[in-house]
């Protein structure tokens, strides 16, 4: 299931955020993120995954794709967990 959530979340922050080249491992904020996008991202990752994010996040951590993953896929197994 981790890969699968893996791969989603990469297809939303594609979609949502301008990843040129080389920049893969570069943050929200420096992929020109802003609060539109931050929306966009927390919610497509709510609708189509069913993991709840918080917008507030990705300003607070500016995380990377990777960060974002593991915050996502942990959120995730301990949902299932409950």
């Amino acid at each position: 299931m981790s890969s699968n959530i893996a791969q989603k979340i990469e297809e939303i922050w594609r979609a949502v955020l301008t990843v040129p080249a080389g920049q893969e491992d570069a943050t929200f904020f420096e992929l020109g993120g802003e609060s539109i996008s931050a929306v966009r991202i927390a919610s497509r990752i709510e609708e189509e995954l069913d993991i709840w994010i918080d917008v507030g996040d990705l300003f607070e951590d500016d995380p990377n794709l990777a960060t974002l993953i593991r915050s996502a896929t942990a959120k995730a197994e301990d949902a299932s967990a409950a």
